[in-house]
């Protein structure tokens, strides 16, 4: 007891008290506040041989897609055969040798042509040249709009900024000769991409190798929707392999479906909104990672197509 206040002495002198009120200790709590958990980083202990263990996102995360406009959707643009284009070029490279003849300036070694009339008197004036202005617009738009439709591959046309249609014809076309035009290939493709990082069950890296089969569904929004829709698709596996478990080497067959259907479902769903059609995404190697090599030598395993 301290003689001068009757009060016990501090065992702990470096010890603060704070006074509590009484009616905070019986009040009714309401629920406790959800915590947001971040990403954990697990160090590996020296001398144990414990590998590291990667935290990933869970399986129903949220992933932000981006926004593509509400109305952009493929449709088909408006084109001519290519035989308009071509007999409209021949009638405007007529026209010019007309007009020029009318205006006297065709070379000297064509006054002698058989049933030519002889026009040397008259000069360029007016007239010829608005003729041959006329003929020679006529010829260079029917010239210049000339385009090769081909099997699997598509031309995506834009004018003054807008988006104007889509062309999947074959054959010799004519597009309008001041449209923008974006080639596009709209045959099934497969992709096998290179060793990215993944994960077990268990948390140990893994790297893995995809065979993703796919093809370009919509043009407009696989063209306009994003920049660059092929490293869009790498993005999106990517991020689905660092979300679905894969099994190690060695593991069963059914294991390796499962991990197949889950990483296509995920990646079919967030390609959609861009045009893109995902068919398959098939683990096509598996191997440990260089830092889980030592915990665990095997040898990389090759599946079959």
């Amino acid at each position: 007891m301290d003689g001068q206040g009757g009060r016990p002495a501090r065992l702990i002198h470096t010890e603060v008290t704070t006074e509590i009120p009484v009616h905070l200790l019986f009040r009714d709590e309401a629920a406790p506040a959800p915590v947001p958990s971040g990403s954990a980083v697990v160090a590996r202990r020296p001398g144990t041989g414990e590998q590291l263990r990667p935290r990933h996102r869970a399986a129903g995360a949220v992933r932000v897609v981006p926004e593509v406009e509400a109305g952009l959707e493929e449709r088909a643009a408006r084109v001519l055969p290519g035989a308009v284009g071509v007999a409209a070029g021949a009638a405007g490279t007529a026209g010019c040798v007309l007009a020029s003849w009318w205006g006297g300036a065709l070379p000297s070694l064509l006054a002698g042509v058989p049933r030519l009339p002889d026009v040397a008197g008259a000069g360029p004036g007016l007239p010829q040249w608005a003729a041959c202005a006329g003929a020679g617009a006529l010829g260079l738009a029917g010239f210049a709009g000339l385009a090769r439709g081909r099997a699997g591959r598509a031309w995506v046309l834009g004018l003054f900024g807008r988006y104007r249609g889509t062309v999947r014809r074959t054959g010799l076309l004519w597009v309008n000769p001041l449209a923008s035009r974006r080639r596009v290939d709209v045959r099934l493709r497969h992709w096998r991409s290179d060793p990215m990082p993944a994960a077990a069950v268990d948390g140990v890296a893994l790297r893995v190798a995809v065979l993703v089969v796919w093809r370009v569904r919509d043009t407009a929004r696989a063209v306009l929707g994003v920049e660059d829709h092929e490293t869009y698709l790498r993005a999106c596996v990517e991020v689905a392999l660092a979300r679905v478990p894969v099994e190690p080497p060695g593991a069963g067959r059914g294991s390796l479906e499962a991990a197949e259907g889950a990483l296509t479902r995920l990646v079919a769903r967030e390609t959609a909104p861009v045009g893109l059609e995902v068919f398959s995404v098939r683990p096509a190697r598996v191997e440990w990672a260089p830092e889980a090599v030592g915990a665990v030598p095997e040898s990389p395993r090759e599946t079959s197509p």
